[in-house]
């Protein structure tokens, strides 16, 4: 949100109180706290009906400090994010002279005592600066009624329940140096490179083609040794570059705003420290990463279709590893009621055995809403399951399912009985759950446990997907949960996998997909899919071939659409083509399917990397070679753990530009070796794409015709 009108004015409206200096700086035991006045403190009159912030340093984790800004402190203690990672003891404050240091492993913190106002980040070893809060970059801002100020999406959700925008904001400016890019804040289907962009956080069901998005962290990480995390699990809005172009800028409403700067050599160390406070992945079972059949949305469905999926696929040898159930596997209007609709599906048990039989794991669509129509509407309405209003009614609306109540898993006894049902389903054959929605969360609502509705908005997909988790991996065992879900923030890495939602069956739509897992990779997310061939319309051949390709090389893999199916052989006849044709639908599908198949041990290696260390399974190139300004600003391409590059094609023709950084690399596909350190320009067939692995790498093997041929070894072999 932007305050300023230009550089010297503020908007119509907005009444600016920034901290001016630092008049006072005391060591609370490991906490080093300043008191900075909204103007500087010339004679004792100037103390007098000024309004003062509080600066508190704390260092929650080796090489992180927490800084923590506060007007007025007497309002409740609101939840922040759950920080699996924080410990007591770290951080060494001296308070010496005219300087105050908080030191904390490879990051050093520096108030300095007057005016102006300066909080400096600073590498320990070397002294370098990672970046700084100066003159005008800590602020109070007061907000009219009437002010000229734009909340985005937030004022749309706010309309008819409260105040727009709200009447203060507390926020924070950190410099940006020559040269310094930013990358994160969730998956964002925009630039990959943030510089220039106004973010809200704050997640919606918007598709992939706007600026709104499921899946919004306020975390950001740059390349020049640093990342930050914004504490505030509701609204944040973030100017990059964008208002005061030098600067990252950041506000929440209210009277107090909370971050970390996080050190680290590059951006991998970087989410390698930010992930160890906020969690880090599981290892996931072997079979997740195979690929994902679904029913598609609203198509017609019942058990001889899914059978005749599966068939067809085991005739044509495709491998697949998961079928998964969309909506539909319940009635009409009973969303979410649990029960199997036995129209459709007469003997749910029998079927999910059969299933099973077939060397399949099964998936089911959920979410967290409970339709009027259901019989757990009333048992929830009875036992003060649901979300309610100020007045003490159930909150509902009609838009998704008729008379739809949300749950409160703000209410223990509401999680545990969501749960329960959860648990009937996999000890009846169910695997693992798709847990969709989570976004359309309201803001005229009382929870349980008192929570504020705009704090929860994002944070109800973390409560809801935790919950869900939790029961896979109780019943399941450790390793062997898995969830397929659409909306998160911050820490929802926990809960793997992640999928990129509704996109449209386009090659521009492919791409702002891609763009959108290579930004939630840089926002700690290590496990992420995508819908092959677009979600909404039918893609025509050529789209849904070369996502094929490109989605057998994401972590994980899933066949899903809206109005139409997913199975390969449909686009063939449509194209009339041969499906023994190398470039039909079904040969290419067979083809990267059975490449991924043998990739696996590889695969599930870079997932157990994940959870060691945080690095995302899926690497962007920035992320991985952080020292090649060649690799700065990609978003076409990625490494897939360490050592594979792969370049998905955009085009009907085939033709598609890529970068190779410096060293040896080979085509997975063909055999060739070629020098990187620069650009190349190549033409695919449909059977094809970019895929290399570089020198040193686990993969080995070579085949120009036969993907069959590709074998992999443990980590440490070369390229042969």
């Amino acid at each position: 949100m932007k305050f300023t009108d230009g550089f010297w004015q503020l908007r119509p409206g907005v009444d600016a109180l920034y901290g001016r200096e630092a008049f006072e700086l005391r060591a609370e035991g490991r906490a080093l706290v300043a008191l900075v006045p909204t103007k500087v403190v010339e004679r004792r009159g100037d103390t007098l009906n000024r309004p003062v912030l509080t600066v508190t340093l704390t260092s929650p984790l080796a090489g992180v400090i927490g800084v923590r800004i506060e007007h007025h402190r007497g309002g409740r203690d609101e939840r922040g994010f759950d920080l699996v990672g924080a410990e007591e003891g770290h951080g060494e404050v001296v308070v010496d002279g005219e300087e105050g240091r908080l030191v904390s492993g490879d990051v050093t913190a520096v108030i300095r005592r007057g005016a102006p106002w300066s909080l400096e980040f600073r590498d320990t070893a070397t002294g370098r600066l990672l970046t700084s809060s100066g003159e005008k970059s800590l602020g109070y801002m007061r907000i009219a009624p009437g002010a000229q100020v734009d909340p985005g999406i937030v004022g749309n959700a706010r309309a008819g329940t409260d105040t727009t925008p709200a009447a203060a904001y507390v926020h924070e400016q950190l410099g940006l140096g020559v040269g310094e890019l930013v990358y994160g804040l969730g998956e964002r289907f925009g630039p990959l490179v943030k510089n220039g962009q106004a973010v809200d956080i704050w997640n919606a069901d918007g598709g992939t083609s706007s600026e709104q998005a499921y899946k919004n962290v306020p975390f950001y990480v740059t390349n020049r040794g640093y990342g930050v995390l914004v504490d505030h699990p509701g609204h944040v809005s973030f100017e990059v570059g964008s208002e005061a172009v030098e600067r990252v800028q950041f506000s929440a409403a209210g009277e107090t705003l909370e971050y970390f700067v996080l050190a680290g050599e590059d951006p991998a160390a970087v989410l390698e420290r930010y992930t160890a406070l906020t969690g880090r992945p599981p290892t996931l079972p072997e079979w997740s990463y195979g690929l994902w059949l679904s029913t598609s949305f609203t198509t017609s469905y019942d058990e001889a279709t899914v059978t005749s999926f599966i068939d067809g696929m085991a005739e044509r040898d495709i491998p697949l590893e998961v079928f998964h159930f969309d909506c539909f596997w319940m009635r009409d209007f009973g969303w979410c009621d649990f029960e199997w609709d036995p129209r459709v599906f007469p003997d749910p048990e029998g079927m999910l055995a059969r299933l099973h039989e077939r060397g399949l794991a099964v998936c089911v669509w959920i979410n967290p809403y409970i339709a009027q129509r259901s019989p757990l509407f009333d048992e929830g309405l009875r036992e003060g399951y649901l979300v309610r209003r100020p007045d003490g009614s159930v909150w509902q609306w009609d838009l998704w399912q008729a008379g739809m109540a949300l749950v409160d898993f703000t209410n223990p006894d509401a999680r545990s009985w969501y749960q329960g049902h959860l648990r009937r389903l996999l000890r009846q054959g169910v695997d693992c759950f798709k847990t969709d929605f989570g976004e359309r969360i309201p803001l005229d609502v009382v929870y349980a446990d008192g929570s504020d509705p705009e704090r929860m908005h994002n944070l109800y997909a973390q409560l809801y997907n935790e919950a869900v988790f939790e029961v896979l991996r109780e019943e399941r065992g450790e390793g062997e949960a898995v969830v397929f879900a659409r909306s998160a923030t911050a820490g929802g890495q926990r809960m793997p996998v992640h999928w990129g939602g509704d996109s449209t069956s386009s090659f521009a739509s492919m791409a702002e997909t891609l763009r959108g897992g290579l930004s939630l990779a840089f926002s700690g997310f290590a496990h992420w899919s995508h819908d092959i061939g677009g979600f909404e319309g039918l893609p025509d051949p050529a789209v849904f071939k070369r996502w094929v390709a490109f989605g057998l090389l994401s972590s994980h893999s899933r066949l899903h659409g809206s109005d139409t199916y997913r199975v390969p052989w449909l686009f063939d006849e449509a194209e009339g083509r041969d499906e023994a044709d190398p470039q039909s639908a079904v040969s290419v599908l067979r083809r990267f399917t059975t490449l991924k198949r043998r990739l696996r041990p590889y695969l599930v290696a870079a997932g157990d990397e994940a959870a060691a260390t945080g690095v995302p399974v899926m690497r962007p190139m920035a992320l991985a070679f952080p020292d090649d300004p060649g690799a700065a600003h990609l978003d076409r391409q990625y490494l897939l753990g360490p050592d594979l590059l792969v370049a998905p094609v955009f085009t009907a023709e085939g033709d598609v530009e890529l970068y190779l950084p410096e060293g040896r690399w080979t085509s997975l596909l063909t055999g060739e070796t070629v020098e990187g350190g620069g650009w190349r320009r190549e033409r695919h067939g449909f059977d094809s794409l970019p895929l290399y692995a570089r020198a040193g790498s686990a993969v080995i093997g070579l085949a120009s015709d036969d993907a069959d041929a590709v074998d992999v070894v443990p980590t440490g072999g070369d390229v042969r």
